[in-house]
C-alpha cells in the first residue's frame, strides 16, 4: 500500500514560486510511477507532470513547460514539484498520485494512489 501526504501549498501573487512536497509511505517513490496533478473549480482534474520508476521518462503538461520542475529526494522518499512564474491560472488542489505497475501515463485514471491535495493559490 502507498500513502502519500501533500504539503507546501498555499497563496502567492503572480509570478512567485511555491515547492510542493508529497511524502510516500510504502515503496521508495523513485521505483515507481509518480506524477503531480491538479483540479481548479468547475474543472476536470489534470496531469501537470508524471515521471517513470524505470526510466528517466517524464512528462509536462505544455501549460507548466519551463516553469515546473519534479524532482525527489530519496532519504526523504519525498517527491517534489516546484513552481516558479505562478500565473493565476494555476490556481488549484495540487494531488500527488502514484502508479504502481505498468509505464508512465498521463491519464488520472491509471493511477492506483493519491494524496489528500493541497490548494494553491496565485493572485493576479
Amino acid at each position: 500500500q502507498v500513502q502519500l501526504v501533500e504539503s507546501g501549498g498555499g497563496w502567492v501573487q503572480a509570478g512567485g514560486s511555491l515547492r510542493l512536497s508529497c511524502v510516500v509511505s510504502g515503496p521508495s517513490f523513485s521505483s515507481i510511477n509518480m506524477g503531480w496533478f491538479r483540479q481548479a473549480p468547475g474543472r476536470e482534474r489534470e496531469y501537470v507532470v508524471v515521471k517513470s520508476g524505470i526510466s528517466s521518462t517524464t512528462y509536462y503538461a505544455d501549460s507548466v513547460k519551463g516553469r515546473f520542475t519534479i524532482s525527489g529526494d530519496n532519504a526523504r522518499n519525498t517527491l517534489y514539484l516546484q513552481m516558479n512564474s505562478l500565473k493565476p491560472e494555476d490556481t488549484a488542489v495540487y494531488y500527488c498520485a502514484a502508479k504502481r505497475s505498468g509505464e508512465v501515463t498521463t491519464e488520472k485514471a491509471s493511477y492506483d494512489n493519491w494524496g489528500q491535495g493541497t490548494q494553491v493559490t496565485v493572485s493576479s
